[in-house]
């Protein structure tokens, strides 16, 4: 019976997941000619001594598809809200009226399109990397194991195996996240 280290490729899986999430992460914070306030929830905003990020000092809303609404707590943070955001470089202008800052999401032109598909793919290869770390890592351990006796010829092979169909499962997931997210910025 083959006795495979489980909880060590729990924890791979468990590290994988964390790369998935962050890329997912990443994505949702891409301009794609849509708002949503994830672009710039956050955005590190100067309140009350400290940075923090906007979605803790206001409320950040979608009223249309074209604009993200932010409504502070406490309206004297306006002016560090709207200096949070232009210091960002997110390529977004805020409207400040007084009451609440406005962000119209300008249309993507055919070069910016272009421009973020090519972070899609930086981002995507990112995550293959993060994932790769966490298998080079884990057959490492399972080397010193071999050869430390805590572990047979077959569980490393069987362990490796086990590994990297998980490593091919989330890059297929990632592969997949990718296609559909530059459809998504091709899409008029």
């Amino acid at each position: 019976m083959i006795m495979l280290p489980q909880p060590l490729l729990d924890s791979a899986e468990e590290q994988m997941k964390k790369a998935l999430q962050h890329l997912k992460d990443e994505f949702s914070r891409l301009q794609i000619g849509r708002a949503s306030p994830s672009l710039v929830e956050e955005v590190r905003v100067e309140a009350y001594g400290t940075l923090q990020p906007l979605k803790s000092v206001s409320s950040v809303s979608v009223p249309d598809p074209k604009t993200i609404q932010i409504q502070p707590w406490d309206r004297g943070l306006l002016g560090a809200i709207e200096k949070g955001i232009q210091m960002a470089n997110l390529g977004l202008i805020p409207n400040n009226d007084g009451i609440v800052i406005r962000i119209n999401i300008p249309p993507l032109t055919e070069e910016r399109r272009k421009d973020l598909v090519k972070v899609v793919g930086r981002y995507t290869e990112e995550s293959r990397i993060a994932i790769r770390n966490v298998r080079q890592d884990l057959n490492n351990t399972f080397s010193t194991m071999k050869k430390n006796s805590e572990m047979t010829e077959d569980e490393l092979h069987a362990g490796t195996k086990k590994l990297q169909d998980r490593v091919d499962h989330y890059n297929h997931e990632i592969d997949e996240m990718a296609k559909q997210k530059e459809k998504d910025i091709m899409t008029v």
